[in-house]
């Protein structure tokens, strides 16, 4: 009995001192993390393509999606703007990037003291680190929200963008188990299933102009800048879809992750190899909600701008596809698998990924949502030939990290580390 008082009194404790901390660095974190002035830049203009053509990165012949009958030369396309959304694989895809920017030694426009461009607030072009005007970038990749103007006086004219969305329902669970603690007004929704109660009449909790709020409602057209709290039928909603249909060269999807790669290989006249991942940043099965096709619908209702949005951008992906040639889609689809999964084997110890606890290398720790460890990771082989050890290394590793070892300083995100490893303690 008395072994359950302690118990109790210790925990009380631990969330008074937790609860005051959280508060008072959330305080000073939201502070350090908003720019309070943007300065006006002089406007001098990019140069047309920031491309190099080193020897690795000479034309070759390859079939255009379009003329699948003939063959025609191409050159790596190496000037990307990735519009990286939240909750949609993009960690995985991030990781792609990096890799390749590594390999052909280009050019990242990336953010200064923490792993975003200040998200929420709108991209400006003095987020970048280091930033001069008429510099050169080749890659775009980090957390922003999308401002258009602003991306097209930093990256040249010949850039192709690019991004990634996933099933409004399934976002909103991911999102809602993500960054749920982070939101103040889903404190007080009783139960122990919130995210159930909170679909049951979202209106009773949502506030529109609380802290994150932005988090639980039409999330992917609040990352393209968008406002995320219009009614369906205003028309900035189709404006804002037409905006981004016509800014976007490829939209790829989540549910056919394998399939936007190949798309993507083919639009920017990569190579098969460029394309290898593994999918990092994923939860333990255990702490995903399974939805009921009642609550599926109330997610759907409820983001109705991203369903609109997915709807529109299914539609052109699956054009894509049959322009490209379903058969050889799935023949290109099953190499890339083989091939991932030969790397699954030379680079994982035990072949898959394990839950945080059972990760034995720091720098293979992921970054973790508040409050839990649900987010899994890997085990790097200790007998991996030396032939295949760095790109192991490199396949593997998280994004905190690798962004570390591309030179960013990265103190603010890693003091709310700290404060996230004191609440997750």
């Amino acid at each position: 009995m008395a072994g359950k008082e302690g118990k109790h009194w210790r925990s009380m404790f631990k969330g008074l001192i937790l609860g005051t901390l959280l508060t008072s660095c959330m305080i000073l974190l939201y502070c350090l993390s908003i720019q309070q002035i943007h300065f006006n830049l002089p406007e001098i203009p990019v140069p047309y393509s920031c491309a190099h053509r080193p020897s690795h990165l000479h034309p070759k012949a390859t079939t255009n999606m379009s003329q699948k009958n003939s063959s025609q030369p191409c050159s790596p396309k190496v000037d990307i703007m990735f519009m990286k959304t939240h909750k949609t694989a993009s960690s995985t895809f991030l990781n792609i990037l990096f890799r390749y920017g590594e390999k052909h030694h280009l050019q990242f426009a990336f953010p200064d003291s923490r792993n975003d461009f200040f998200y929420p607030s709108l991209f400006q072009r003095s987020q970048v680190k280091d930033y001069k005007p008429g510099m050169c970038f080749n890659i775009i990749c980090n957390h922003m929200r999308f401002n258009a103007p602003e991306v097209a006086k930093l990256l040249p004219l010949d850039t192709s963008y690019i991004t990634i969305l996933r099933d409004p329902a399934e976002l909103f669970e991911s999102s809602f188990h993500y960054f749920g603690r982070l939101v103040p007004f889903t404190w007080k929704i009783p139960g122990d299933d919130k995210l159930a109660e909170f679909l049951l009449d979202p209106h009773s909790y949502f506030d529109p102009k609380g802290f994150n709020s932005f988090y639980l409602k039409n999330l992917l057209f609040f990352d393209f800048g968008q406002d995320n709290t219009l009614e369906l039928e205003d028309p900035r909603v189709d404006e804002g879809i037409r905006s981004i249909s016509e800014r976007f060269h490829l939209v790829m999807l989540v549910e056919h992750f394998e399939e936007s790669l190949i798309l993507l290989k083919d639009a920017l006249c990569w190579e098969m190899d460029d394309l290898l991942f593994f999918k990092l940043n994923a939860r333990k099965g255990s702490s995903v909600s399974k939805l009921t096709p009642k609550l599926r619908s109330r997610a759907l209702e409820w983001n109705a701008i991203d369903w609109k949005l997915y709807q529109h951008f299914n539609q052109t992906f699956w054009q894509k596809v049959d322009a490209y040639g379903r058969q050889r889609m799935v023949k290109d689809v099953a190499e890339l698998k083989r091939r991932n999964k030969e790397m699954a084997s030379i680079c994982i110890e035990g072949g898959c990924a394990v839950e945080a606890s059972s990760i034995q290398e720091t720098d293979m720790q992921p970054w973790q949502p508040i409050g839990e460890k649900s987010i899994m990771g890997y085990n790097l082989k200790k007998n991996v030939d030396k032939a295949h050890r760095k790109l192991c290394r490199k396949m593997l590793m998280p994004e905190i990290q690798y962004l570390t070892e591309l030179g960013v300083n990265l103190w603010i995100t890693k003091l709310w580390g700290h404060v996230r490893g004191i609440v997750n303690w």
